[in-house]
């Protein structure tokens, strides 16, 4: 044949299949049936052979219990991270996002990986499926768990147990170290009649070689040791560790001390209540154990930073002081009971309480066990399995003065809010599920999107996971105002008919068919169709009042507060004053006081706002600055310049420098790890001073540490959210409070450009936005040599002002003002 006749044979076409997408994903796993007739692990068993048995790979601890086993998981997992380890977190339910149930290190699975298990599972699902015996959607979340952990490589994944243990999902591991947290009368249909009974089938978690760690008495206990032979108990007279629980120490915390073989452990929880310090208890036997089964070393000072830093939404969340607002997700008697006693230690007048439950709980020991409420507001989540607003009004009927039943939570809580005084308190409270649509009041910001062609609307749509097909067919009306938001799914489709007969457009995301999950939705429209749709919405049930509090403030039509800051009317120039030996770029320059003041005086002179004073290095390839160090690096510095006609800010990751500098004369904190000592944000409230919070993975990075990011932007976004949240729990108003994106902080060179070309989106908060991007890395995208690119630096100044940066941070004040200054006159 000849070559030409080679080329002209007619070609196979191979039919290439798409990539699969998260909504298709999602929905896939979402449509699983919930409950199995028969109880077991062989399906769940049976889907990890198909996978190659990635739970044989990961060192597993499981948590068991009634109640309290999701925020000892927490505990646990938090302490083995401070103590070095890559860590797995798996945990039911979930609050906003169904990725929010495996974690990696703190970070929710990524939608691709996701999209990866499904990909990988489905025809097998699917073959079960024909036959009547597919797996549940539990026990398909437990399989992509261990399928992630061994993906991820973790050193060891804690795991929280769904129902019981013996028959549960996750109970296909070995474990090295479990826990029963407490036992409790709940699902007695599956695991028995009595405390003994369930407390048997909770033992089943036992590991094979170590103790079980149980804090639970009586006659439970007795059943648990039977099952399991060996136990560390926990928490209670003459048990193996002894637990101190001294009370609320600042609202948000509690002391604790664990006491057992070796040296105490005192320190703070974010999480009041007797029954969390003995969870404390069983987190810290658990964390030791995991070191004895590695063979590593878990030191008692990491324990404790994990313990105050073991945060979980939702669990006596203390959302704000005046008045007392308490979010919790007591589900059940025992749970209730436990509320009502750690609720007693606050001072308040009368009690509002708002409560939504699911309809398979005991309602009447639920209410009995409460505390007595002056009001009370009844309301139904939006999931089938919500109890009526009605029939709950009748259960407290004779347990309040007053009731007031509303079709949502969202309603019920704004209406809670408006009636109680400063000094009473409100209580939200009931399920998980009412505490997640209750807690997007403090969560929820519709984030801008910058849309100025048919590409820009296609990206934004296929970011709220809206099919193919909607977005090549809205597209065309993206280029107004466009705004995304995560709404409830009776709520979505209200948006979607009132600004559709406004002549806007509102794309709803494919996961639109689940009734339990918060749905994206895209918002398109002119300002004057904004302005009309918040109008109507403000009549409309199901808590679109609050919504279009919400959309006012995404699309520009709520005032903004006032401010004295040098940002407030413009964008503000940070000078970088390192006064270290190793810093990036300068480091050793201003090392010398007197060279470090000089140079302050110098960046005020070409136009500073602000002089950011740092005596710490977060180049990851320098040895750790110890903080006595630090201290006596910036501290002199700061006495000598804090006269100077600018603000003084520190920049620190550590609280005591924080409060060092402060008492020298700084006016505000500047912290890289995004608050992560836990003491942080108490000094910044106690100061009453901004602080600027920056996304970042850790800090320094570890430049082996690799992050997957679905979305740069948007995932930063949902990390900061939290962070903002935790820092106004502690006191600090959010006008005090600056976010910075982080570039250069676990980023590739492509996803700085991202978050820059986007920062318009992290308005979204309402706080101002600081932007650092001084000679980074960032700029080897385009050529240039990092530490040492002062005309990108320059170009990136005048970009970032342009995007709506309030505050850039710049080691060249002199040649970079002029570029904000002419950035500032095209608005």
């Amino acid at each position: 044949m000849s070559v030409r006749g080679a080329f002209d044979r007619p070609k196979r076409r191979v039919s290439v299949p798409a990539p699969m997408r998260f909504h298709d994903a999602a929905n896939f796993l979402f449509d699983l049936r919930r409950f199995r007739m028969k109880p077991g692990t062989e399906a769940t068993a049976a889907l990890l052979a198909e996978l190659g048995d990635p739970h044989e790979a990961v060192p597993v601890v499981q948590v068991a219990g009634s109640n309290g086993k999701g925020s000892t998981a927490r505990m646990v997992e938090r302490s083995l991270r401070e103590a070095g380890l890559d860590v797995g977190l798996y945990t039911s339910p979930h609050l906003d996002d169904v990725r929010e149930r495996i974690r990696v290190d703190g970070r929710p699975i990524p939608e691709r990986a996701v999209c990866a298990f499904v990909e990988a599972a489905e025809d097998y699902v699917n073959d079960r499926a024909a036959i009547g015996a597919a797996p549940t959607f539990f026990e398909t979340l437990t399989a992509m768990a261990y399928w992630q952990f061994e993906r991820a490589d973790v050193d060891v994944a804690v795991v929280e147990v769904g129902i019981g243990g013996k028959h549960d999902a996750t109970s296909v591991a070995d474990p090295v170290a479990s826990a029963v947290t407490s036992v409790a009368l709940e699902h007695t249909d599956v695991l028995g009649d009595t405390v003994a009974e369930i407390g048997r089938d909770l033992a089943h978690v036992a590991p094979a070689d170590r103790p079980l760690v149980t804090a639970t008495g009586d006659a439970a206990l007795a059943a648990v040791r039977e099952q399991a032979g060996a136990v560390i108990t926990v928490g209670f007279e003459d048990a193996d560790v002894q637990v101190t629980y001294d009370g609320v120490v600042d609202r948000v915390e509690a002391a604790v001390t664990v006491r057992a073989d070796g040296p105490e452990i005192a320190t703070r929880i974010p999480l009041p209540g007797a029954h969390q310090a003995r969870n404390a208890g069983v987190a810290v036997t658990l964390a030791r154990q995991v070191g004895d089964a590695l063979g590593v070393a878990i030191e008692d000072e990491a324990i404790a930073r994990g313990l105050r830093a073991a945060d979980w939404p939702g669990r006596f969340e203390v959302m704000d002081a005046d008045p007392l607002v308490v979010l919790d997700g007591a589900h059940n008697p025992d749970a209730c009971q436990a509320l009502r006693e750690t609720l007693a230690a606050y001072d308040y007048d009368d009690l509002h309480l708002v409560v939504g439950a699911m309809h398979d709980k005991d309602h009447d020991g639920m209410a009995a066990a409460l505390p007595a409420a002056d009001r009370v507001y009844t309301c139904r989540p939006d999931t089938d399995r919500a109890e009526g607003q009605g029939v709950l009004a009748r259960v407290y009927r004779e347990r309040a003065s007053e009731i007031a039943v509303r079709s949502a939570v969202e309603t019920a809580v704004d209406d809670a809010l408006a009636a109680a005084g400063p000094d009473d308190a409100v209580l939200i409270t009931g399920s998980l599920y009412t505490v997640a649509e209750a807690r997007t009041r403090w969560t929820r910001h519709p984030i801008p999107k910058r849309v100025e062609d048919l590409g820009d609307a296609e990206a934004v749509l296929d970011g709220a996971h809206v099919t193919d097909a909607g977005a090549w067919r809205m597209r065309g009306k993206g280029v107004h105002r466009v705004v995304k938001c995560r709404v409830q799914p009776r709520q979505a489709q209200y948006l979607k008919e009132e600004l559709l007969s406004l002549g806007g457009e509102c794309a709803v995301s494919g996961l639109n068919d689940q009734d339990e999950e918060f749905l994206d939705v895209v918002l398109m429209g002119t300002l004057a169709q904004f302005r009309r749709l918040v109008e109507k919405l403000d009549a409309q049930p199901y808590g679109l009042g609050v919504v279009a509090d919400r959309i006012r403030a995404g699309v520009g039509l709520a005032d903004g507060p006032d401010a004295e800051w040098p940002w407030a009317d413009r964008t503000a120039v940070m000078g970088i004053l390192n006064v270290t030996p190793d810093s990036f770029h300068d480091g050793g320059e201003f090392e010398a006081v007197d060279a470090a003041v000089a140079r302050a005086e110098e960046m005020v002179a070409n136009g500073a706002d602000v002089i950011d004073v740092g005596g710490e290095s977060t180049n990851p390839n320098v040895e750790a600055t110890p903080p006595e160090v630090e201290r006596e690096r910036v501290v002199p510095v700061i006495e000598r310049i804090a006269d100077l006609d600018a603000l003084i800010s520190i920049d620190t990751r550590r609280a005591s420098v924080a409060a060092a500098a402060l008492d020298a004369g700084a006016d505000l904190v500047n912290d890289v790890s995004g608050l992560a000592d836990p003491e942080m944000r108490f000094v910044v409230a106690a100061r009453d001073v901004p602080v600027v919070v920056m996304h970042s993975v850790e800090a320094p990075v570890d430049p082996d540490t690799e992050i997957e990011y679905d979305d740069v932007v948007e995932d930063a976004m949902a990390d900061l959210r939290e962070r903002i949240l935790r820092a106004e729990k502690a006191g600090i108003d959010r006008s005090q409070i600056i976010v910075d994106p982080g570039l250069g902080f676990g980023k590739t060179p492509r996803e700085d450009f991202d978050l820059l070309d986007r920062l318009e989106e992290f308005s979204a908060f309402g706080c101002p936005i600081l932007v650092g991007h001084s000679h980074k890395s960032m700029f080897t995208e385009i050529g240039e040599t990092a530490g040492d690119c002062l005309a990108a630096t320059v170009a990136g100044s005048a970009l970032a002002a342009a995007r709506g940066a309030d505050l850039v941070r710049v080691h060249d004040v002199a040649e970079n003002v002029p570029a904000v200054r002419a950035a500032d006159e095209l608005e």
